[in-house]
C-alpha cells in the first residue's frame, strides 16, 4: 500500500505479539459490549488497533465483516493466524496503518477503537487527526465508539514504579508522570518485552475534541455494563458523526 502507512517503522507491539494474548487473558469485560454494538451497526465494522483480534474475531463470528487496522505487522500476523483457527479469516480484512492515517477508502456505520488504543496518541494534534480520520470513515450518522481512562490517585500510588505480576510469569510496570499526563508502560514475559508511552486527558477534553471534529457525544459510560460515567477512571464514549 502507498501513503503514510507504508512508511511505518517497527511497533513496540512487534516484540510482544506472542505475549499479548496471555498478557490480556483476563480482559474480557469489553468483548460483549463491542460485539453487541457491532450487531446493531447494520454493516461492516472498522476496528482501529485490532491487535491479535481479541474483539474482532468474536465480532466476525457473528457473521460481520471487520476491517482491522494496526501499526504492528507482527500483531496483524498473529491476528491472521487466530482468525484462521477460528474459521473467520474470510471476514477479516487486515491492513497496516496507524490511528491517524488508517488506510480506509470506504465508509461504514461503525468505527471502534477498543482497549484504550487512543491513549497511544501523544497530544491533541494527534488526537484531532485520529478523530478526523475516524469521522471520514463513517457514513453520515455513523458512530465512533472507543474506551480510554484517566488514572486516579489511588491507582497511581498502587502501581507507580513497581513490577507487578499481571499474569503468571508476565510482569508489568507503570511509571506515571502526572505533570505531563503520560504513562510509560513496560511489559516483560517469557515470549518478549516492550516499553510504550501512553497519554491521557480528561472526559471534558475528549468531549471538546469530539465536538471540534464533527461528532455529537451520545453517551459516556463508566463501564461496559453501560453505567453512566460519574467520576471513575474508565470512560467509554459513543459519538455520532454529524
Amino acid at each position: 500500500m502507498g501513503g503514510p502507512q507504508a512508511r511505518l517503522g517497527p511497533s513496540p507491539y512487534d516484540t510482544i505479539a506472542e505475549l499479548y494474548d496471555p498478557w490480556s487473558r483476563s480482559v474480557v469485560e469489553d468483548v460483549g459490549f463491542y460485539v453487541a454494538e457491532a450487531r446493531k451497526s447494520g454493516g461492516t465494522v472498522v476496528e482501529l488497533g485490532i491487535g491479535t483480534g481479541r474483539i474482532a474475531i468474536p465480532i466476525a463470528e457473528t457473521g460481520k465483516r471487520v476491517i482491522g487496522v494496526d501499526s504492528s505487522r507482527e500483531m496483524l500476523a498473529a491476528c491472521r493466524r487466530r482468525a484462521e483457527e477460528a474459521g473467520v479469516a474470510d471476514l477479516l480484512d487486515l491492513r497496516l496503518g496507524d490511528l491517524r492515517h488508517p488506510p480506509l477508502d470506504e465508509t461504514v456505520p461503525l468505527v471502534i477503537c477498543p482497549f484504550r488504543s487512543y491513549l497511544h496518541l501523544a497530544d491533541d494534534g494527534d488526537r484531532a487527526e485520529a478523530l478526523a480520520a475516524a469521522r471520514a470513515a463513517l457514513v453520515q450518522g455513523g458512530r465512533l465508539i472507543f474506551d480510554v481512562f484517566a488514572p486516579g490517585d489511588d491507582d497511581i500510588a498502587a502501581t507507580h514504579g513497581r513490577w507487578l505480576e499481571r499474569e503468571p510469569d508476565i510482569f508489568e510496570r507503570a511509571d506515571w508522570d502526572t505533570d505531563t499526563r503520560t504513562l510509560t508502560l513496560s511489559v516483560k514475559g517469557p515470549d518478549g518485552a516492550a516499553t510504550m508511552a501512553l497519554s491521557w486527558i480528561s472526559r471534558g477534553e475528549w468531549i471538546d475534541l469530539l465536538q471540534e471534529e464533527g461528532f455529537v457525544v451520545e453517551a459516556c459510560y463508566g463501564w461496559f455494563d453501560r453505567t453512566p460515567h460519574r467520576a471513575g477512571e474508565d470512560m467509554i464514549f459513543v459519538a455520532r458523526r454529524v
